[in-house]
């Protein structure tokens, strides 16, 4: 599923090709898509307005529209891409591609929403806080402090790995940044949370926002043929990984062999020399 860089890559690329466009034509080519709503209804909430924000929000895209020349969106379309959603601006008069969902028509140009598997979803909400679920913060802002982090994690007896996967605490990690955040901090996925000294914990808060920072440099991480920028082209993080995908292999700090283990049914790779139990 794509998580935080990719979500984010996303939002930046398909930003100016939409702000400031104006909706002439929506349509759902399979309803669930859509949220269930018609043709008709989704024309309704959203032929004649503009975009006016781009934004990510977690793992969430989230376009603001509005009418007329206000600058303020009253109508907000929440996409989420789940395991193989794209989105890519195409231009009108072309056929859509293969596993279309859901179109906006912006005049000469298309926003198209392309999932094979199905998965995704785009909403259209007055209010984007009654779709989304109980989201913690955001951990590239600079309200995500480190001292507050650090108080927050050594609070709870979770194991690190689920917790930091868990969106209420931390929002938009997913599977692949964590394991890479854990490894650059030296901290084992079973650590209980609590037993996570404070030194280490601001390690973990700063390893988080460098890989996620570097990650969205580099437009993400492709490891399948699922995960394109709205550009057609693959992120390249993925050849940065240190642990995520990587068992078996000599690790590229001490050259010990990175394991793989199932935490909370999720694949969970780690070197056991760096990231030592506590």
């Amino acid at each position: 599923m794509p998580e935080l860089p990719e979500v984010e890559t996303v939002a930046r690329l398909v930003a100016p090709d939409v702000l400031q466009k104006r909706v002439t034509g929506v349509r759902a080519l399979w309803r669930k898509t859509g949220g269930g709503r018609s043709d008709a209804e989704l024309e309704a909430a959203l032929v004649g307005r503009r975009f006016v924000r781009v934004e990510r929000r977690a793992k969430y895209i989230l376009m603001g529209l509005a009418p007329g020349r206000s600058k303020l969106p009253d109508t907000w379309l929440v996409v989420h891409l789940r395991m193989t959603g794209r989105l890519v601006v195409a231009p009108a008069r072309e056929e859509p591609a293969a596993h279309t969902r859901f179109s906006v028509e912006l005049g000469p140009r298309r926003l198209d929403f392309i999932d094979p598997r199905k998965f995704g979803r785009c909403l259209v909400t007055s209010d984007p806080t009654h779709v989304l679920p109980e989201l913690g913060p955001e951990p590239l802002e600079d309200g995500f402090e480190a001292e507050a982090f650090v108080r927050d994690l050594r609070a709870r007896k979770r194991q690190l790995k689920p917790l930091l996967l868990d969106q209420a605490f931390v929002a938009g990690l997913g599977n692949i940044y964590v394991d890479e955040a854990l490894h650059r901090a030296g901290l084992h996925p079973l650590t209980p949370a609590h037993r996570v000294t404070r030194p280490k914990a601001r390690a973990l808060h700063a390893a988080i926002r460098t890989v996620l920072a570097e990650a969205i440099e580099r437009e993400g991480s492709s490891f399948d043929t699922f995960y394109r920028t709205p550009t057609g082209q693959p992120g390249s993080y993925q050849h940065q990984f240190q642990v995520y995908g990587r068992q078996g292999q000599p690790c590229r700090t001490c050259g010990g062999e990175i394991q793989k283990r199932v935490v909370g049914q999720r694949g969970t790779h780690f070197c056991a020399r760096c990231q030592r139990r506590r």
